[in-house]
């Protein structure tokens, strides 16, 4: 098993900028990135990154905007079998709830595979021995 961290950059969005979501209202602040703690093979046979997009309402719940989903798969085993791997940014759609079109985001994405690490408690030896 692989265990590593994807990290997804997003770049830029086409569209969404008529919402609250981005800081800068009409002139958002691109570059924000987030990192993620992953396993390959997980459970189940889908490797899917759902970016799902919410503006952010001080005095209300939050509203979901759409949602884009990217296969990541080639990019977990790539990553896996060489210690790192890199989908350079493209544009994915974003979808609404009824899959109607409502934007564009602009994502890169990189996995890179941690080394494995012991703690104590998975080593075994003199701690499960009978002397």
């Amino acid at each position: 098993m692989a265990i590593g961290f994807m990290e997804v950059l997003l770049v830029k969005a086409k569209g969404l900028q008529e919402t609250d979501i981005f800081e800068g209202g009409r002139n958002p602040v691109w570059n924000e990135k987030f990192v993620f703690r992953v396993e390959y093979p997980g459970s189940g046979d889908h490797y899917k990154l759902n970016l799902k997009i919410m503006d952010k309402d001080v005095f209300s719940a939050d509203d979901f905007v759409g949602q884009a989903i990217i296969h990541v798969k080639d990019l977990l085993v790539e990553g896996a079998e060489n210690g790192s791997a890199e989908l350079h940014p493209r544009k994915y759609v974003v979808v609404r709830a009824d899959q109607s079109y409502c934007g564009e985001i602009e994502v890169g994405i990189t996995f890179t595979r941690k080394e494995e690490e012991y703690i104590d408690n998975d080593i075994g030896g003199w701690k499960e021995s009978d002397h």
